[in-house]
């Protein structure tokens, strides 16, 4: 018999990485999906191939769109990408690298995938505690997509496939990740969380992501096998 099918999110960072271990931990067999979407930060799907290979994904795709065609993010149009915030300013407010919807249009492609290979499952790798605040990135919104899922496919109105978005690290912090990834045997070297890398991959160290990637390392009490610009 063979085993169910999972779409996973695969962006190249830290999250997605551990997204894709647990996937496959729990037997799935996994159809990672990327995005080339107009970042600045493409850097990261280097990274998305190199952490697909090494975790043994059965397929990893890439789809191209370009939310630089409405640009309103640090990461998609000609911002800045804000540096050296605080830890206060981290927790305030929905920063300028939020880009409008971008979760909800991954998880609409996912949809399409999982609709057409026949999987039931998705995963994401949304963090609700050691994150950017950004609002798509919430229980409430996973909880609200799983029920359009059930409610606009033909999987789940005709054929009877009942549709899961799982979020495994949505209750987690940054080090309890880190520490599960170890576990499941994920090189962290490997993968990259920087919002504004330099042109040979390395991560800044001032972004909102590498500050909570380093930190979450430290509070792990492991070494940081991230390439720092600085």
């Amino acid at each position: 018999m063979s085993s169910p099918s999972a779409v996973v999110l695969l962006s190249g960072g830290l999250d997605s990485a551990t997204c894709l271990a647990m996937a496959r931990q729990r037997g799935f067999r996994t159809l990672a999906l990327s995005f080339r979407y107009g970042q600045r930060h493409a850097a990261e799907l280097a990274a998305a191939a190199r952490v697909a290979a090494a975790l043994g994904a059965d397929r990893h795709q890439i789809v191209d769109i370009d939310l630089r065609a409405f640009g309103g993010s640090a990461l998609t149009a000609d911002i800045p990408v804000p540096k050296d915030r605080g830890g206060a300013a981290l927790a305030e407010g929905v920063p300028i690298t939020y880009v409008p919807a971008r979760n909800t249009i991954f998880l609409a492609f996912a949809l399409a995938l999982a609709e057409v290979e026949g999987a039931g499952d998705i995963f994401i790798g949304v963090n609700a505690l050691d994150y950017s605040g950004y609002p798509d990135c919430r229980p409430q919104f996973i909880d609200a997509f799983t029920a359009l899922a059930n409610l606009a496919t033909k999987a789940a109105t005709e054929d009877g496939c009942r549709l899961a978005i799982h979020a495994p690290l949505l209750a987690m912090r940054k080090a309890e990740i880190i520490l599960a990834g170890r576990a499941l045997g994920i090189d962290y070297a490997m993968t990259l969380s920087c919002y504004d890398p330099s042109a040979d991959g390395l991560a800044c160290g001032r972004c909102d992501a590498c500050q909570l990637r380093r930190k979450g390392f430290i509070d792990a009490g492991l070494p940081d096998p991230t390439r720092y610009a600085v």
